[in-house]
């Protein structure tokens, strides 16, 4: 009883300085909690294969799934400072001070931290061996108390986990004001551009067919970032430096003053598998990228853009991307509208034909011309390829996998890209058989996907579908199989259905 009492009391502490920690975070009005920071510091230090290995698993649900797990951590290391607490005191003392050593160094190393976040840390610490305190300083008692004892400590805690419940509470609403201020600032954005309009031919209309159009809400979202930055533009800047004739520093305004060039642009990120969904086309609008590195003049030998965000991530870029006539742009919209906080509000990269992994920074904030040579970003680090060119790919959105459909005329459909290229034809087979072309919806330019829809005569029976993409220079989808690392998926999309 005693130790099932000591494990409970060690996870309620545990709660409790979480609690506390996030409170005086939000009265400090600190840009991360230390909770967050251990949270960031956890994805930073997983290997390549480990995350790649959860996000193919989880896809966008990796954030919450991140937070969770350091909770979830958190109390079971609790449960063990709580065992330990009568009958090794120095040796939960110990492991405490080590776990706030630790929490501490994950608050320094984090672009937001500060003198603050280490107190915040510290004072986490003291709530655990307070609360242990309070809860297990009778030691002994005789064996009819321990039912009443254990009664009025349960009573305690809770009272106790409610006040910082509260606490918790307002750490989350104090993030939601700030959010709050954010949005109003950005719903308040009157920026010189609007919703395109889908052009006509490029989406066939099959019912189940990914739209051609992504829109901001559907739109995927990978990222490094537990909690996305918020940042007014009135405060935004994006120094630009290193192998430069001259420096510069963007603000917001001088973005809008140069004048926004709207573009269809499907971006993809690299962790897609092959007939994946993480993947979106829309119309971004920012400013051409080409025209900033000509005006900063790029000194000879420089290879590569190193970008990062207001929350440390970073990627290399190839300067030959950047400056070969492509819409690489600066995005200040995203379907007419000002970005989305979490697609990279208020300035985000879009660059097409590139993995948004060496590419697609979001709230950028820092550019330097460089070499690939003189560094390693965030992701080329863990594994990933150096460039990240997109392959040519194609999916099958209809049928579904293991969906039944009945036998006759079916129609098969799905989207397929080759950026920088543009896509010649689709084709798919049945069980191994000939390859058959499909029809191919309207495409703007190059730089978008394309739907495409063909009729098959099913017969009863279970079959296997594979498409196939060819790109305008003649060159079709490999067929061979390859893992999303070092450099994206390849083979063929396939599906099994059953018709009756």
């Amino acid at each position: 009883m005693t130790s099932r009492a000591s494990i409970v009391s060690g996870v309620l502490a545990a709660a409790a300085a979480i609690a506390a920690g996030e409170g005086l975070a939000a009265l400090f009005s600190l840009r991360e909690s230390p909770l967050l920071a251990v949270g960031q510091t956890v994805i930073e230090l997983t290997p390549g294969p480990i995350a790649e290995g959860i996000i193919g698993v989880v896809g966008q649900a990796d954030k919450p799934l991140a937070i969770a797990s350091v909770v979830v951590a958190i109390l079971l290391l609790g449960s063990l400072v709580g065992r330990w607490w009568l009958p090794h005191r120095l040796r939960a003392f110990l492991l405490v001070t080590a776990l706030v050593v630790l929490t501490s160094a994950a608050v320094l190393s984090r672009p937001y931290g500060g003198v603050a976040g280490v107190f915040v840390s510290v004072a986490a610490g003291v709530v655990v061996l307070g609360v242990l305190e309070l809860l297990l300083r009778e030691r002994r008692h005789v064996q009819a108390d321990i039912a009443r004892r254990s009664f009025i400590r349960t009573a305690a805690v809770i009272a106790v986990a409610t006040v910082f419940v509260g606490a918790a509470g307002e750490v989350m609403a104090s993030r939601r004001r700030r959010r709050q201020a954010v949005e109003q600032v950005r719903a308040s954005l009157k920026l010189p551009s609007r919703s395109a309009a889908v052009p006509a031919g490029a989406d066939l209309g099959v019912t189940g067919q990914s739209p051609w159009l992504s829109t901001n809400r559907d739109f995927y979202r990978i990222d490094t970032a537990l909690q996305p930055p918020l940042i007014d533009p009135e405060g935004w800047t994006l120094r630009i430096h290193g192998m430069v004739d001259r420096e510069l520093t963007l603000t917001y305004q001088d973005l809008l003053d140069r004048g926004l060039e709207d573009a269809w642009i499907t971006i993809c990120c690299v962790s897609n598998p092959v007939g994946g969904d993480l993947i979106g086309n829309t119309v971004w609008g920012g400013v051409p990228i080409k025209d900033i590195l000509a005006e900063v003049g790029i000194q000879d030998g420089a290879d590569a853009l190193l970008s990062t965000s207001d929350d440390g991530w970073n990627c290399g870029t190839p300067l030959e991307a950047l400056t070969d006539g492509r819409n690489a742009l600066l995005a200040l919209t995203m379907n007419g509208e000002p970005l989305p906080i979490p697609h990279g509000f208020p300035v985000r990269q879009v660059v097409p034909g590139l993995y948004g992994y060496v590419s697609a920074t979001k709230w950028v904030v820092d550019w330097e011309i460089t070499r690939f040579a003189d560094f390693e970003a965030y992701w080329t680090q863990r594994g990933w390829g150096e460039r990240g060119p997109i392959k040519t790919e194609s999916r099958i959105d209809v049928p579904g996998n293991g969906e039944t459909v009945d036998a006759g005329m079916t129609t098969v459909a799905g989207v397929a890209w080759a950026q920088q290229v543009g896509v010649e034809g689709v084709e798919i087979r049945i069980d191994g058989g000939q390859w058959q072309k499909a029809t191919l919806g309207k495409a703007p330019n190059v730089d978008t996907w394309v739907q495409w829809t063909t009729q098959w005569d099913a017969e009863p029976g279970e079959h296997l579908i594979e498409a196939r993409a060819t790109n305008a220079d003649g060159v079709p989808q490999t067929e061979e199989v390859a893992d999303v690392l070092p450099d994206g998926a390849t083979g063929y999309p396939r599906i099994g259905v059953k018709v009756t």
